[in-house]
Order: C-alpha cells, then sequence, then structure tokens
C-alpha cells in the first residue's frame, strides 16, 4: 500500500557553460533520497531543471552572436545528458523558458500584484549580475564586492516593480524558530535567522535593462526578476494552474535540496512569496555544502573544474555515485580527491563489494552445481550473521530518515565487511572436504547469497546499476519498480531450489 507522496527538489541549475562535478553532487544526493522513498512506498515526485534567464545569460549570448535560447538549449541538453548517464530518476526536468511556466509565473505575480504587495517604484542600489542579487552598501563585503561570490556589483537605477518583503518578515522568521525542522542543518538556520534580525528591505522584482525573461503581466516593458521567476517552478509541474487535486497531493514540497549559497533565496524570499499568495512553506529546506577539489573552491580560473562526463567515462557512474555519497557528510563541505576516489574504487567497491559477490557465487557453483540448500541446525555464527543483516536494514532505515546518507552507505560497508570476515570464520572449502560438514556447508553458502540479496536493496539508492547487476547475477528480479524495503527486513526470503548465475566482474582494480 502506497504511503504519502513525497516531493523532492533541487534547484534548478543556472546553465553554465560547462559542466562540473559538484552538478553532479547535488543531484545524486536528491537521486538517492527520491529512491530510498520509493523503497519505503512512497509516491515520489522527482524534480529538477534548469534556470535560464536573467541579464547574465543575455549578455554571455550576446557575446557569443547567438540568442538566449540557442545558448541555453545545449547547454541544458548537457544536463539532460549526465542526468541520463548518471541514472537520475527525476520525474520531470523544468525549464524556466517554457510557456507552462510563464503562465504560473505571470499568474503568482498577479495575484500577489492584486492583494497590494507588489507596488512600482525606482530602484537605485547595488546588483550582483553573477548571483542575480540585490545588495544594500552594508550587505557588501570588506571589498565592498558581493558578499556571495566576492565579484563587483553594479550601480543600477531604473523604474521597477517591488515585493513588499518586509511585511512578512516577522512571520518567516517565527516559522523558522518556531519549526527547526524547516531548515537543516542547524548552522544554516542560525544564518537565517539573523539575516532577518539585520532587516529585510523589499524586494525589487523587476528589470526593464534586458528582455531576456518573463514579461510583468500588464506591463511587458519590464521582465520579472530571475529570482522571483526561478523559484515558482517547484509550482508549476505539480498543477498549481490547472490541477488542484495534485497539487493538494503534492504541495508543500517535502525537501527543496540546495547549495548554502542559496539557502536565503529558498528561506526568506521564497518564505515570503508563498506567504504572501497564502500557500504552505515546504516542510525541508536542506542546505548542503560546498564541494571543494583537493581542499580549494572549483573555479574555472584555478583551472580545478572537473568534467563528470569524463569522470564516468573512466571510472563508471556508480563509482562516482557511491564516492559522492560516502565521502561527504550531508551539510559539510566535502572534498574531492582523484587518488581518493580510486582508493575507494579498489577497496570498496573492487576488493570488499565485488570480491564478496565473486567468492559467493563461484562457492555455490563449485561446491552446490549454482543451487542453494536447505537451511538447518545453524550454529552461533549463522544466527549471528542473520541477525546483523536484519539489524542493518532497520539501522538503515532510520538513518536515511534522517538524512544521514553517509552515515548510511558506511553502515552497509559494515555489514559488507563482516560478510567477508564470515567467509573466512568459516571457510566453506575447507568444510567442502568434509562430507560431514555438508549442512554447515548449506547454511554458509545459503546465508552469504541472502545477504547479498539484503546488500543489493540496500545500495539500490546510491549505485542503482550495481544494484540490478548484484540480483541479475543471483538471478533474482531485478526490477526496482516491484522491489520494496521490506523485502530487505526480513533475512529467509530465497527459496532452497533456487540457482544462481555465473559471477561477473562488478569493479575492475584500477591500477595506479
Amino acid at each position: 500500500m502506497s504511503k504519502a507522496p513525497f516531493y523532492i527538489t533541487t534547484p534548478i541549475y543556472y546553465p553554465s557553460a560547462k559542466l562540473h562535478i559538484g552538478h553532479a553532487y547535488c543531484t545524486t544526493i536528491a537521486d538517492a533520497v527520491a529512491r530510498y522513498k520509493r523503497l519505503t512506498g512512497h509516491e515520489v515526485f522527482f524534480l529538477t531543471g534548469s534556470d535560464e534567464h536573467g541579464q547574465k545569460i543575455q549578455r554571455t549570448a550576446e557575446a557569443q552572436g547567438v540568442t538566449p535560447i540557442e545558448y541555453v538549449d545545449k547547454i541544458v541538453d548537457s544536463f539532460k545528458e549526465l542526468w541520463r548517464r548518471l541514472e537520475i530518476s527525476n520525474d520531470d526536468f523544468i525549464r524556466t523558458s517554457e510557456p507552462r511556466h510563464h503562465e504560473v509565473v505571470q499568474e503568482v505575480f498577479r495575484r500577489i500584484q492584486q492583494n497590494g504587495d507588489i507596488y512600482k517604484g525606482e530602484y537605485t542600489g547595488l546588483y550582483c549580475t553573477p548571483c542575480e542579487s540585490y545588495w544594500t552598501e552594508i550587505q557588501l563585503d570588506e571589498n565592498g564586492c558581493c558578499p556571495d561570490c566576492h565579484r563587483p556589483v553594479e550601480k543600477v537605477s531604473e523604474e521597477a516593480y517591488f515585493f513588499k518583503m518586509s511585511k512578512y518578515a516577522d512571520a518567516v522568521l517565527k516559522h523558522i524558530e518556531e519549526n527547526p525542522e524547516f531548515l537543516e542543518p542547524k548552522s544554516r538556520r542560525n544564518e537565517m535567522i539573523n539575516f532577518i534580525k539585520q532587516g529585510l528591505e523589499d524586494l525589487c522584482v523587476s528589470r526593464t535593462s534586458f528582455d531576456w525573461g518573463i514579461p510583468v503581466p500588464g506591463d511587458e516593458k519590464h521582465v520579472i526578476y530571475v529570482w522571483f521567476d526561478a523559484l515558482t517552478n517547484y509550482l508549476t509541474p505539480i498543477g498549481f494552474l490547472d490541477d488542484a487535486e495534485r497539487f493538494k497531493k503534492f504541495w508543500p514540497a517535502d525537501l527543496h535540496l540546495v547549495g548554502k549559497e542559496i539557502v536565503r533565496f529558498h528561506t526568506i524570499i521564497w518564505g515570503c512569496i508563498l506567504m504572501a499568495l497564502g500557500i504552505e512553506l515546504p516542510k525541508k529546506v536542506y542546505g548542503h555544502g560546498w564541494l571543494v577539489i583537493n581542499g580549494g573552491k572549483m573555479s574555472k580560473s584555478k583551472g580545478n573544474v572537473v568534467d563528470p562526463m569524463l569522470l564516468i567515462d573512466e571510472f563508471s557512474a556508480d563509482a562516482i555515485r557511491y564516492f559522492l555519497l560516502r565521502e561527504i557528510v550531508l551539510g559539510q563541505d566535502g572534498n574531492f580527491n582523484r587518488d581518493a576516489l580510486i582508493q575507494r574504487i579498489n577497496a570498496d567497491l573492487a576488493n570488499d563489494l565485488g570480491n564478496l559477490l565473486h567468492r559467493t557465487l563461484n562457492m555455490i557453483n563449485k561446491f552446490h552445481g549454482g543451487e542453494l540448500r536447505e537451511t538447518a541446525g545453524l550454529t552461533e555464527l549463522d544466527e549471528s550473521i542473520r541477525a546483523e543483516a536484519v539489524a542493518t536494514a532497520k539501522e538503515y532505515r532510520a538513518l536515511m530518515d534522517d538524512m544521514k546518507i553517509s552515515d548510511a552507505v558506511k553502515l552497509v560497508w559494515k555489514f559488507i565487511s563482516r560478510c567477508n570476515k564470515y567467509i573466512d570464520e568459516t571457510a566453506p572449502w575447507k568444510l567442502a572436504k568434509d562430507s560431514t560438514q555438508a549442512q554447515a556447508l548449506a547454511n554458509v553458502l545459503y546465508n552469504l547469497a541472502e545477504s547479498l540479496r539484503i546488500i543489493a536493496i540496500l545500495i539500490e539508492p546510491f549505485t542503482p546499476s550495481t544494484a540490478r547487476k548484484i540480483l541479475e547475477q543471483l538471478q533474482i528480479d531485478n526490477n526496482f519498480d516491484i522491489i520494496q524495503f521490506t523485502d530487505a527486513e526480513i533475512f529467509g526470503r530465497l527459496e532452497a531450489g533456487h540457482r544462481v548465475g555465473k559471477p561477473q566482474q562488478l569493479f575492475p582494480r584500477i591500477e595506479l
């Protein structure tokens, strides 16, 4: 029976001219959560997409002698290809240039304006084009630059529409303070509380100095501020305008997963917009850390931007997914290091998991002709491996529910290590030489095969291709549209007489 719907989003990505590993990081986290929720019976809607409007896009396109839509089309195709290769299981990909989204943005603007919360005035101030952010003098960094990206800001003076964000400052502050689960981790929550307490000004929500954007309804010389446009994407695919029943099912969103640099937009600005619309705020916004390269932030000027496509070509998508999810504690900055990646592939994927599968299937084929046999007279060691399998599944559920993804990955690999040790402790090759130990051998081989079945289910959110390969080699149905997490919580689902396949290498060792 399906549980409550679960709506998860990544930020819609800015169409940067060069893909980098940071694009893969956030989306892989979201995909792991979405896959886990499907395993636990939820009806999941997983949204990602591209944020395509704004002055920076228009200037870049003009510099290249193409239209903005021609510029972004090519980059969006590269995003979609990356998601395909990483097996990202998103249910929709929203482009802010789509007509369906334009309609929603203009209707949101119109409703808030009709409520009296949008008014026309004159904007004179400081604007960071790369971040598409407005700043006051006191908010700039020590060099008078954008406090987020530390690049120069521009002085802007133009007619503009303003959103009465200051009107909702106290209400958003109260929501954040009274609902600690709304914004995690705690460090991000404290940052936003302090930001609001410094005072919120009304937000400029239109521009006239460029035209690559969604026109203000009734005043088309203005285009709507890119963040007002971008945040509204979360409403578009779930029927805000055209399917009230679907909208009621999926809103409020269960999880907005975003980088820490845009938490302010997703909690304060988005919170104020939703309050002005009379719509509930999302249940949770989670601000993850940055992915740094060898201890330094990725930067084209430093020449340390890592292309995820090339990594997939060299190491496989599952190896990249595993490394990102295991090595980086969600909420903290994480370091991407090529040597560390290779060490993880060799130690965890090739040695621990790969060898466990290969040894197990080899022994079942060699000693029992590929067939599992009845178990009986289990030893204390046999019982302990079974108990640990069930305990691992139970603890894994608790960790994933608490967004402790790295800990969940490590927990599964702890059990994989325990299974490898179980082989050494029981020495099936010795049992096979003693006819009086036939039952003991049958018990060990069954326990190993059943443990691998459970492991495959537990790793599916992290390494989906590898999970399917394990079940395929065990000759078990590997359709994860059917498999549920409860299949991992019970030891003994495999039946006597079941035949396994021949072992095939999961991950080749990488020689340095």
